[in-house]
């Protein structure tokens, strides 16, 4: 059974459709580290201090800090899409924060929120996490590694955590820039994907949300025919956090009919047995990232 999920079928809602056409008049043209949308990061808390998605012949392992935890969910979606964005426009290693986590907040679309679980306090953990965070990453091609590489985001520093930890209770001290190491540095110039950062500010509820209308813009690149995606390989993409299948199918279509009221012309009809994708325009066209 097939069912269409063209954006003229559906109800209008909050989600209003982005027009990339001034993509670059707006502001609006963001990038986003091409291995996190082939792998992706958790969606929620993971209960270990390690963590590995694979994707076909793809894999990402994630290993955090026990005292710290690895980083999940919304924030460190947004802070790589404005780290990626950053090191793609300047060309530059060091990247500005703000003077406080409210001003990263801002930067990020978000409206600082003060407090034990506000917006800052909580930015500011994820950021740690996400910054503390040893990865690694490997395609296979013919049974041979094509493209690989490990370390951290941020440039190795003398202290244990490039926030100064200042209280018992861990606090740490802001500090308003980083540094990316030079194999992210380099991953980041050589296969950075373009995304409209409006439509991701739209779909900001859902970490899943964001990771399927970044993967569907990148998978229009290059779609040249009709393709049955399983839900199967889905899951095993985005969707290792969920337990059932079928749990896994009702959030992907509940959250692609709203990606889709953003993204007009992404053309998908979903099947008992997957996702079908017929050939789009990307939301944001390659020739956006020259």
């Amino acid at each position: 059974m097939q069912q269409s999920l063209q954006a003229h079928d559906r109800p209008f809602a909050r989600f209003l459709p982005v027009d990339t056409r001034d993509v670059h008049e707006a502001g609006a043209l963001g990038f986003t580290p091409r291995m996190f949308v082939l792998a992706t990061l958790p969606h929620s808390q993971p209960k270990a201090d390690r963590f590995v998605r694979v994707n076909g012949r793809y894999s990402l392992r994630l290993e955090a800090r026990r005292s710290i935890g690895l980083p999940y969910g919304i924030y460190p979606r947004l802070i790589l899409a404005y780290l990626t964005t950053q090191a793609v426009r300047t060309k530059n290693r060091e990247i500005g924060l703000g003077r406080t986590p409210g001003d990263f907040a801002r930067k990020l679309g978000l409206t600082p929120i003060s407090g034990k679980r506000g917006t800052a306090t909580r930015l500011q953990e994820e950021l740690e996490r996400l910054l503390t965070t040893e990865l690694s990453w490997r395609y296979s091609k013919d049974f041979h590694t094509h493209e690989s590489g490990q370390g951290s985001i941020v440039a190795a520093c003398p202290r244990p955590s490039w926030l100064t930890s200042v209280l018992p209770q861990r606090r740490p001290t802001w500090k308003p820039k980083v540094i990316l190491s030079r194999d992210i540095f380099q991953e980041i110039n050589r296969s950075a994907l373009p995304i409209d950062l409006r439509a991701v500010h739209q779909l900001k509820k859902s970490p899943l949300a964001i990771d399927i209308y970044v993967w569907l813009t990148y998978r229009m690149s290059y779609l040249r025919k009709p393709t049955l995606i399983p839900w199967e390989g889905l899951q095993s993409q985005f969707g290792a956090d969920y337990a059932r299948l079928r749990d896994f199918r009702r959030k992907v279509l509940v959250h692609l009919s709203n990606i889709l009221r953003v993204y007009l012309a992404a053309r998908v009809a979903h099947r008992d047995s997957g996702l079908f994708l017929y050939p789009s325009p990307p939301h944001v066209h390659a020739r956006s990232s020259e």
